[in-house]
């Protein structure tokens, strides 16, 4: 690929080399408002009431001290940006591929500059249409149903591990679903605690339980990962001895940890998600709307419920004057590739189905991968889309791959049996759709 493109990469307006998305003025009056959000998700009734305090403080703040630049910072602003630089190096047309939100960014392109690519790859993909919500009244989650992507996978994951028996899954004793079910709810009232490798503990909630597991199904290993760190901290419940937890609790743990020097991570991702979008007016309705999805998708609706409740419209006032919210339906020149795998938690496979229904010109090409996108995850899916990449010839619509590799096919390491200890497995990436 490198011997025939030169890769170009962009910051979006607001974060690394860009100017940078800043709501507060300093970070102690940051850490004033972001303390009050510091959980991986609420739980609790003191815990909602906090997080609805700090959403509502978070969501003035960026329309006030984060003025002009999350006034003009909308994905359609850096559509335009993008389009600017591809003139600037003289690239007759574009090139692209997008994961995860990069797969809105590559929907409004090709809707706002239908002429100007060559070839155009969206991985993990957002609903343009659900991701604007245009008069809608539902929070986020609710339109783009990442968290029944995510429960999808899980029940999935925990149904191999059942049929695959004892020898090839550590969490195969039982009955799986029920087992991770009992798991999960047991921690709401008793959190357990694990060596932290320093001479101190880390204490796991339901909250940090839940966005690890998350965290989880983001990798190619979603299988081994999700039911490891379900039998470990089954393990510790039952009083067994434990092993030194896995990094990515640690990683769920610190997930809104923020400290010198100023971290405008939440508000940069913030910007783009309320600017672009229409959101429910009060952030006091959240704690009923995300009940609603968590009995829809049980574990992840809560998880992914919360991400947009800064985005009330009453508290983020501040709005994009040239923000683009439709159609998403223009008949592009050339065809573009849009690509799901039936697995991912972040960005629900319907997202792909419906997006390609809505494109005239478009390709869709299924993966069934593990994970969060396709793209190397897969022989058949990978060289797919390098193929088209740089040939500009898009395989023919509906091909699906089914090549990429599975859980629960080999049997276990001897020293390994439900429950007991296991390697480490290193951090996942971070749970996001902006990621």
């Amino acid at each position: 690929m490198l011997e025939r493109f030169d890769v170009v990469g962009v910051d979006p307006r607001g974060i690394g080399a860009s100017e940078q998305v800043k709501c507060f003025k300093s970070v102690r009056a940051q850490t004033a408002v972001l303390d009050l959000m510091n959980v991986p998700f609420p739980v609790t009734a003191a815990e909602e009431r906090n997080y609805v305090a700090g959403s509502k403080k978070l969501g003035q703040a960026c329309s006030t001290t984060g003025k002009p630049l999350t006034a003009n910072s909308s994905t359609a602003e850096v559509a335009r940006d993008m389009e600017m630089v591809r003139r600037a190096v003289g690239d007759k047309k574009l090139s692209y591929l997008g994961f995860s939100y990069g797969s809105a960014l590559g929907q409004y392109y090709a809707n706002m500059y239908p002429d100007w690519f060559r070839a155009l790859v969206v991985d993990g993909v957002l609903d343009p249409t659900a991701w604007v919500g245009k008069n809608s009244k539902q929070i986020l989650d609710q339109r783009l149903r990442s968290s029944d992507g995510a429960y999808k996978a899980l029940i999935e994951i925990l149904k191999r591990c059942d049929k695959a028996g004892e020898t090839k899954c550590v969490f195969a004793a039982g009955d799986p679903v029920k087992r991770f079910a009992q798991v999960a709810n047991g921690l709401k009232t008793k959190p357990v605690e694990f060596p932290d490798g320093a001479g101190g503990t880390i204490k796991v909630t339901y909250a940090v339980f839940v966005s690890a597991i998350l965290g989880a199904l983001y990798g190619t290993t979603a299988g081994e990962d999700v039911t490891a760190l379900a039998a470990e901290v089954a393990a510790a419940q039952a009083g067994g001895t434990t092993a030194p937890l896995l990094q990515r609790v640690k990683a769920a743990k610190s997930a809104r940890a923020y400290d010198f020097p100023y971290d405008n991570g939440l508000e940069a991702g913030s910007t783009v998600i309320c600017t672009d979008g229409t959101h429910p007016a009060r952030a006091e309705s959240w704690p009923a709307a995300v009940d609603r999805r968590d009995r829809e998708a049980p574990y992840f609706g809560r998880s992914w419920g919360w991400i947009d409740s800064q985005c009330a419209s009453k508290t983020w006032t501040v709005r994009d004057k040239n923000a683009y919210t439709g159609p998403f339906t223009k008949r592009t020149a050339k065809p573009f590739l849009i690509v799901g795998n039936y697995w991912d938690p972040a960005t629900n496979y319907r997202g792909a189905v419906s997006s390609d229904k809505l494109a005239p010109n478009a390709r869709l090409l299924s993966s069934n991968n593990w994970g969060h996108t396709a793209y190397g995850a897969g022989v058949c899916a990978t060289t797919t889309i390098d193929n088209y990449l740089l040939t500009g010839t898009a395989p023919k619509d509906g091909k699906v791959c089914s090549d990429a590799p599975q859980p629960f096919t080999e049997p276990l390491p001897a020293t390994l049996s439900a429950g007991k200890q296991r390697p480490p497995v290193v951090s996942p990436r971070p749970v996001s759709i902006l990621g």
